[in-house]
């Protein structure tokens, strides 16, 4: 079960607690199946060669976009199975889930550790505008002193943002997911870093082989093409999860963690929802993330009469949501606190509460 953490005194401005909380949600909620999650994983690496094996028979150019598409799509259902593995949900062993976190994220280029411990630091200062690790809004004076090119990748290539987080982490910190002796990770973390970095690297030397081995047109067509795809989806819907321009960010001793972890927004992908395993239920997620992915529809349902208006659910269009968020949120006031994003042409709409 979660370590649920201090309740300080500050959290009388809601009208629950995080225990509360937790009494709402079915102890079912947060017992992890091991078969179920294996399941899970068997069938998106299932899903993943059919689609490989298709796209060989048919060969031809009109169908690999399609196949990128979709082999994209299950790369991002994949990532999400390892997701569960990073947060300690996917099993009651820990070993196992390093090691299946390790064959879920190595082969789409993540390393695992490294995004595991910086994914946690995320959960833990989710909310809050001075520790929060990714998606976290700049201040408007460090907008003002950003150059074109860190502009262009933050606010207008932001669906291929990921793979230079990984190397560089976001505007206004240092470090990178590969090297242990990132500001990222503590000394005691230091093994871990070191194996999934090694694991990183072991397929990007089979990647490079298989563009000796068999072109770089084969790689493109049966490999990066669904990479990008993947990219697009991670910072499309790790983005949906946190940019809203009512979504309050709280800085000091305004912020706490249950009042941070409100601040996400549950969102509808349609179809595509058990694909990528209802990633989209994100606020359950946000307050206990050892629930598995399958358990947050149940616990959400549970918790929605508690939170009342502090539940956050959008019903529009996925790209509707991400149109007005992109040209809207750029950045915050540098004081103050519950505070909402703004943008160069609408800083008089969302001022300081």
């Amino acid at each position: 079960m979660q370590t649920l953490p201090n309740p300080s005194t500050r959290s009388q401005d809601l009208p629950f607690t995080l225990a509360d909380v937790r009494n709402a949600i079915p102890d079912e909620c947060f017992r992890p199946s091991t078969w179920r999650s294996m399941a899970y994983f068997f069938w998106d690496l299932g899903v993943i060669a059919g689609l490989c094996a298709l796209a060989a028979t048919i060969d031809s150019w009109w169908f690999f976009p399609i196949f990128w598409l979709a082999q994209g799509t299950m790369f991002w259902a994949l990532f999400v199975v390892g997701h569960d593995c990073g947060h300690g949900s996917f099993s009651q062993h820990k070993w196992l889930n390093n090691l299946i976190g390790h064959l879920a994220h190595s082969p789409i280029l993540v390393p695992f550790h490294g995004w595991r411990i910086s994914h946690r630091t995320h959960h833990s200062n989710t909310g809050n505008i001075e520790t929060d690790e990714s998606w976290y809004p700049i201040t408007e004076s460090k907008y003002n002193q950003m150059g074109f090119l860190e502009k262009l990748i933050r606010f207008y290539l932001p669906l291929l943002a990921y793979p230079i987080y990984l190397f560089r982490r976001s505007p206004g910190k240092k470090g990178s997911h590969f090297l242990p002796s990132s500001p990222l990770f503590k000394p005691s973390e230091r093994n871990d870093v070191i194996v999934s970095t090694v694991c990183w690297g072991a397929m990007v030397a089979f990647l490079g082989w298989l563009g000796y081995a068999y072109g770089l047109e084969f790689l493109l067509k049966y490999y990066v093409g669904g990479y990008i795809v993947f990219v697009m989806w991670l910072d499309l819907v790790t983005f949906l999860h946190h940019t809203e321009a009512d979504i309050p960010w709280y800085r000091g001793d305004d912020w706490y963690f249950l009042k941070g972890a409100l601040s996400t927004i549950d969102r509808d992908y349609g179809f595509i929802n058990w694909i990528h395993h209802d990633i989209g239920t994100h606020v359950a997620h946000h307050i206990f993330s050892n629930m598995p992915h399958y358990r947050l529809k149940t616990a959400t349902e549970a918790i929605k009469p508690l939170l009342g208006d502090y539940y956050r659910k959008s019903d529009e269009s996925i790209w509707t949501s991400f149109w007005r968020s992109y040209f809207a949120c750029h950045f915050i006031a540098d004081q103050g606190s519950k505070i909402y994003y703004q943008s160069p042409t609408n800083r008089s709409e969302n001022s300081l509460n």
